[in-house]
C-alpha cells in the first residue's frame, strides 16, 4: 500500500514539475521557438506531462539499486546516475516510437541534435537526464518518505491528487480523440506529423484571427483539413 501511494504521488508530482520544466525550456531555450512564445508542451491540454511522471517513478525504483560492489563512492554515484539516465532515455525512445508507429505523430524532434536516433533520443538530452537524476537523488529522494507521511496525514491533499487523476483521465480521452483524427489524416497522406509544428501553426492562425481559444479547441473535426497546408513541412 505504501509503495502504491508513493508511485501515485510521484507520478502526480513528476507530471506537474516536468510540465513546468518543459514550459520554461521551450519558452527561453528551445531552438524550435525563435519567437519565444509560451507553448503548452506535450499532447495533453492540462499542465502535466506523463513522461516526466513515469520518469520520476523510474528514478525512485532505480535509486534502490545496490552499487556497493564499486569501491569508489563517487564512481558509485556516477554509475547509478548513468544507469538512471539510460533507463529513462530507453523509456523515452519506446514512448516516442509508440506514437510514431502507432499514431503517426512525432511528439518531439531531436533530428537536428548530434548523435540522435530517429530524432527521438540523443546524447544531449541523455546528459540532461543524468543531471536530473543527480538532482533527484540528492534533493528529492531523501524527502520522499517524509512527504508520503505528510500526504497520508492530510486527507484534504488526497482529494487534490484524486481530482488531478480525474481531470487527467478526462483530458487523456479528449486528447487521444484529437490525436486519432490527426492519425487518420497522417495515414491518408502517408506522412509523420510533428506535433510541435501543428501547435505552432494553429497558434499563428489563432493570432492572425485574434482568437484567444486554446490551440486544441480549434482542432474540431471540420477543421482538420487545416493540416493539409503543412504537408510539405512534414517528414515522410
Amino acid at each position: 500500500m505504501k509503495l502504491f501511494l508513493v508511485i501515485t504521488f510521484l507520478f502526480f508530482a513528476g507530471s506537474l514539475i516536468g510540465w513546468g520544466i518543459e514550459l520554461i525550456f521551450r519558452r527561453f531555450f528551445s531552438t524550435n521557438n525563435p519567437e519565444r512564445k509560451w507553448i503548452n508542451p506535450g499532447f495533453l491540454t492540462g499542465p502535466y506531462l506523463p513522461l516526466y511522471g513515469f520518469s520520476l517513478v523510474i528514478l525512485f525504483l532505480l535509486s534502490y539499486i545496490d552499487v556497493s560492489f564499486i569501491e569508489n563512492s563517487k564512481l558509485q554515484k556516477f554509475v547509478l546516475f548513468a544507469l538512471m539516465s539510460l533507463c529513462i532515455t530507453f523509456f523515452e525512445f519506446i514512448a516516442g516510437m509508440i506514437f510514431i508507429v502507432g499514431m503517426k505523430i512525432r511528439l518531439w524532434d531531436y533530428s537536428k541534435n548530434w548523435g540522435n536516433i530517429k530524432g527521438i533520443i540523443c546524447p544531449q538530452f541523455t546528459f540532461y537526464w543524468w543531471l536530473l537524476s543527480a538532482i533527484y537523488y540528492f534533493l528529492i529522494h531523501p524527502k520522499i518518505l517524509e512527504w508520503l507521511f505528510w500526504f497520508t496525514n492530510h486527507i484534504e491533499f488526497s482529494f487534490v491528487v484524486g481530482f488531478f487523476y480525474g481531470v487527467f483521465c478526462v483530458d487523456l480521452i479528449y486528447s487521444l480523440n484529437v490525436m486519432t483524427k490527426i492519425r487518420l489524416f497522417a495515414r491518408e497522406n502517408k506522412i509523420i506529423i510533428y506535433l510541435g509544428e501543428v501547435q505552432q501553426n494553429i497558434r499563428l492562425k489563432n493570432e492572425e484571427n485574434k482568437e484567444k481559444l486554446h490551440f486544441w479547441l480549434t482542432m474540431k473535426s471540420e477543421q482538420i483539413p487545416l493540416l493539409e497546408h503543412l504537408r510539405e513541412n512534414f517528414k515522410k
